[in-house]
């Protein structure tokens, strides 16, 4: 009988006799809405080997998986914007819808504001469907005095507008898990993946709080009514669903999606099935995983089926916290909007 056992070792057995339902199809069409098909810069990637393999592999994958089509968030700006529309968007404009980026190199620079506006202009004109804004503002970009760029500084306003004129839905990522923010001592339920990935510590001098930064992007999202906002992985605040929901209560351009969180919303099967049923028409679908038919099955599984206490994860240990999840069956009216119609009335395809 082992009489020490490391966490790195430890994986349970759950002996709980419950229902296990395979779905290989989800009952509806599927916009994925949030996911990576590019190379950020060399040998920098979310997408695993998809930006070197054949396109028409990546259209086998989708079509098995019951996807129609997915939205590319690495579009950035520039040549690469260009090549990335080529690649995806230009020859199958039914399939793939590529989203612009920030040029974070220009915050540091003086009139930033006015250079990212003009960026924007020029990725709309090139045919971007929209704009990602990922992690660093509000982390750990700087203006010309060295100081940190609030997600809801005065100085980014116009390209938030211009956005909203040009019809770009902002899919935007701030802050990041609670988790992250706290100490990282014998009470964080994600001690290992902290531990595993130690440059995502943000409970260190130099960064702001993660209740600053979601403020900050709830002020955003308030002063700019005309702009669609989509919250990435459920708005920004997947442990605070009741947050999230008040959130959208009050600003009517203000969406979420649902990616890399089924953790979090898995283990609040109650609050996350009162969400999605007030909320229906401003969720989106989407996984921020590397295309892939087991990845998508689970994530129909949740939303499909009630069962209770599996993995939320593909593979050996889990990437997160160590609980499991609870499905949500959600009925066919909610499924419908989530998987594909939500996102089809914010972003253009064709």
């Amino acid at each position: 009988m082992e009489s020490d056992l490391l966490l790195r070792d430890f994986r349970p057995r759950p002996e709980a006799v419950v229902q296990c339902t395979a779905i290989d199809r989800p009952r509806f069409e599927v916009v994925d809405a949030h996911n990576h098909l590019g190379e950020l810069m060399p040998g920098l990637s979310f997408s695993g080997s998809w930006p070197r393999r054949p396109i028409s592999q990546l259209l086998d994958v989708m079509d098995e998986a019951g996807v129609r089509a997915v939205i590319d968030l690495d579009g950035q700006w520039g040549d690469k914007l260009k090549r990335e529309i080529d690649r995806y968007q230009m020859p199958h404009p039914d399939r793939f819808a590529v989203f612009a980026g920030l040029d974070y190199s220009q915050f540091s620079q003086a009139g930033f504001g006015e250079k990212l506006y003009r960026n924007l202009r020029e990725a709309a004109a090139a045919g971007a469907r929209g704009l990602k804004v990922w992690k660093p503002l509000g982390l750990s970009v700087r203006d010309p005095a060295g100081n940190l760029i609030a997600p809801d500084d005065a100085r980014l306003a116009d390209l938030w507008e211009a956005a909203g004129e040009l019809k770009l839905p902002v899919l935007i990522h701030i802050a990041d898990p609670v988790a992250f923010f706290r100490p990282l001592d014998a009470t964080n339920e994600r001690w290992e993946e902290m531990h595993a990935h130690p440059e995502w510590c943000f409970n260190t001098p130099g960064f702001p709080s993660f209740e600053q930064l979601i403020d900050q992007f709830a002020g955003l999202v308030c002063r700019h009514p005309h702009t669609q906002f989509i919250g990435a992985h459920v708005g920004c605040y997947a442990e605070n669903l009741a947050w999230v929901s008040g959130l959208l209560d009050r600003c009517p351009n203000f969406h979420i999606d649902i990616s890399a969180r089924l953790g979090e919303l898995g283990r609040a099967p109650y609050s996350a099935r009162a969400l999605f049923e007030r909320h229906a028409g401003r969720i989106l679908f989407g996984v921020d995983s590397p295309p892939n038919v087991r990845v998508y099955r689970l994530y129909y599984r949740f939303l499909e089926t009630q069962d209770e206490n599996f993995a939320y994860w593909i593979g050996d240990r889990p990437p997160q916290g160590r609980w499991m999840i609870h499905g949500l069956g959600l009925p066919d009216e909610v499924l419908r909007k989530v998987y594909s119609e939500n996102a089809r009335r914010l972003i253009r395809f064709g």
